[in-house]
């Protein structure tokens, strides 16, 4: 399914107490599949209850550089007003320091 120049990157963060994520998952996760040549996230899934949700924040950050976690962060802070807006920025900061680690970057 996925090209042989991608690899899988898992950032991870704390969610709300009260929110249904740290009830379920106890953490709030999002995997990246990530072209290594053009840094492009290819796909994105995360730790949602509710599939619309994980559904919008993919349509948010595929197709962008995980490189960039900046612009994608102000994305998130002016189109995703879910509980776990938060969590999703630092998750998201998390596999970008990941990856550039990772590829030396």
């Amino acid at each position: 399914m996925f090209q042989q120049n991608t690899v899988y990157i898992v950032g991870e963060s704390k969610a709300p107490s009260n929110n249904p994520i740290t009830q379920q998952f106890n953490c709030f996760f999002i995997g990246f599949v990530i072209d290594r040549d053009t840094h492009e996230i290819v796909d994105a899934e995360c730790s949602t209850t509710i599939s619309i949700t994980s559904r919008f924040i993919q349509s948010m950050l595929v197709g962008k550089s995980i490189l960039r976690p900046d612009e994608l962060e102000t994305e998130i802070e002016q189109r995703y007003f879910g509980s776990s807006q938060k969590a999703l920025t630092v998750a998201l900061r998390n596999a970008s320091i990941k990856y550039q680690q990772l590829y030396k970057l």
